[in-house]
């Protein structure tokens, strides 16, 4: 997610003859011979809605924001061994997983019309192996969380 949102600046088409992203939308104009971005009104008359652009960028970098405190909570909880703490985990990655599918499904649909399958360069696969991470530690935690479970019924009172 690094990588894609700050190394590729947002950019999830970096072609020659065109970049699109969640700050640019660049495409080739044959008169100018050259990459020509697309200034807000512009965006309007081709019908990129500009409130769903940038609700795609907060939920995106919402979960950018939320990753930079991840480890440090999850490291408070694994000290401290609560089984309350595990539960705000495992809402937490639901909510960055709900965030990064919403903002990439936004952007997608605004975008849907100028991108191929086959311009996504790494940007874009880097969100999606985020999104498949997501998923695999929201399993891990809820599997997590019901073994927990189990064990501390299973055990006798003394």
């Amino acid at each position: 997610m690094f990588y894609a949102l700050l190394w590729e600046a947002g950019n999830l088409v970096d072609l020659p003859d065109k970049r699109i992203g969640f700050y640019n939308f660049c495409l080739w104009n044959e008169t100018a011979g050259e990459l020509q971005c697309l200034k807000y009104k512009h965006l309007q008359v081709i019908g990129i809605s500009l409130p769903g652009m940038a609700l795609a960028r907060v939920c995106v970098y919402a979960c950018l924001v939320f990753s930079m405190f991840y480890p440090i909570f999850v490291a408070h909880v694994k000290c401290a061994g609560e089984r309350e703490g595990w539960k705000v985990i495992l809402i937490i990655l639901i909510i960055k997983m709900t965030g990064l599918s919403a903002g990439l499904g936004i952007f997608l649909f605004q975008t849907s019309q100028w991108i191929q399958l086959s311009d996504f360069t790494e940007g874009f696969l880097a969100l999606v192996g985020t999104q498949a991470l997501l998923l695999l530690q929201i399993l891990t935690a809820t599997v997590y969380l019901s073994w927990d479970k189990h064990t501390h019924m299973s055990k006798p009172f003394y």
